[in-house]
C-alpha cells in the first residue's frame, strides 16, 4: 500500500517524498498556495493589470503554476516550460516584483507549516531576482527604462 505523502507523481519520488516530510508540503498545500496567491495577485491594484492583460483563461494558468511549484518546492519535474523567457518582456520593475513577493510571503504563512513557507519563500525570492535581472536585461535591449516604460 502506498502512503499518501508517496502518491504525488514525482520523476525523484525519493527525493520528492524527502522534501515533503522536512517541509509539510504537498500536492494539495501548494494548489491552495497558488489559487489564494493568484486570487490575491488578481485583486491588487499594482499586479492585477498586467494578469488581466495577459492571462484570459484562469484555470489552464493556475494547473501551470500548481506544476510549476510542485517542481520548485517538491522537485517532481512536473513544470516544463521556460519562465524567463515568459517573463523577460513584461512590463514590471523593482516595485512589481517587492508586492509579488509581499503577497506570495503573506500566502506562503497563511497555507503552509512554518517549514513549508520558509522552504517555498526562499525559492520565490530566487526566481524574483533571477526574472528582475532577465526583464532589466530585456528592458536594456529594447531601450525601456525600468520604471518609465
Amino acid at each position: 500500500m502506498t502512503s499518501p505523502e508517496l502518491s504525488i507523481v514525482s520523476a525523484r519520488p525519493q527525493l520528492t517524498a524527502g522534501l515533503m516530510a522536512q517541509t509539510g508540503l504537498n500536492e494539495e498545500i501548494l494548489r491552495e498556495l497558488v489559487h489564494r496567491f493568484y486570487g490575491k495577485v488578481r485583486q491588487d491594484r499594482l499586479l492585477a493589470p498586467i494578469f488581466e492583460e495577459r492571462i484570459s483563461n484562469w484555470p489552464p494558468h493556475l494547473e501551470r503554476m500548481v506544476a510549476f511549484w510542485s517542481s520548485v518546492a517538491l522537485m517532481t519535474g512536473r513544470y516544463h516550460g521556460r519562465p524567463v523567457s515568459a517573463h523577460a518582456t513584461l512590463p514590471v520593475d523593482t516595485q512589481h516584483f517587492g508586492r509579488w513577493l509581499e503577497l506570495f510571503r503573506e500566502t506562503a504563512g497563511e497555507v503552509c507549516t512554518p517549514a513549508g513557507a520558509a522552504h517555498v519563500i526562499e525559492r520565490a525570492e530566487r526566481i524574483a531576482r533571477s526574472l528582475q535581472v532577465a526583464v532589466r536585461e530585456a528592458q536594456a535591449r529594447s531601450g525601456v527604462i525600468a520604471g518609465l516604460e
